[in-house]
């Protein structure tokens, strides 16, 4: 369950369209908080509470340089969220739905 909550954490992150899309832009490479916010229409303020999330879940790692925060992709937790995405969406030996094969089985002979 834990291996579950640590990747669900990215995913509630990239529920909001503005936080997949400031990941979109980051995807090119690193960029200033200004040049961020010159794509949207938001204060600074919203801008930091969307990065404070996007930052929080691993997903974006920013430095301060000066006045400014710079922003890029964490290729590490990229990596492991796309490997995640890969464990469960295809069929594999330990699939969680192999556990118990005997539920509906059991269900219909109750009937």
């Amino acid at each position: 369950m834990e291996r579950y909550l640590e990747h669900t954490k990215v995913f509630k992150a990239l529920g909001d369209p503005k936080r997949a899309m400031i990941v979109n832009m980051l995807s090119c490479g690193e960029l200033c908080a200004c040049m961020i916010l010159e794509k949207f229409e938001m204060s600074q303020s919203t801008l930091s509470h969307h990065m404070k999330l996007l930052c929080e879940c691993g997903l974006v790692n920013g430095r301060e340089e000066g006045k400014w925060t710079y922003y890029s992709l964490d290729a590490d937790t990229i990596s492991k969220t796309k490997q995640f995405f890969r464990d469960i969406t295809f069929d594999k030996e330990d699939c969680i739905c192999r556990e118990n094969t005997n539920c509906c089985k059991e269900c219909d002979e109750n009937e």
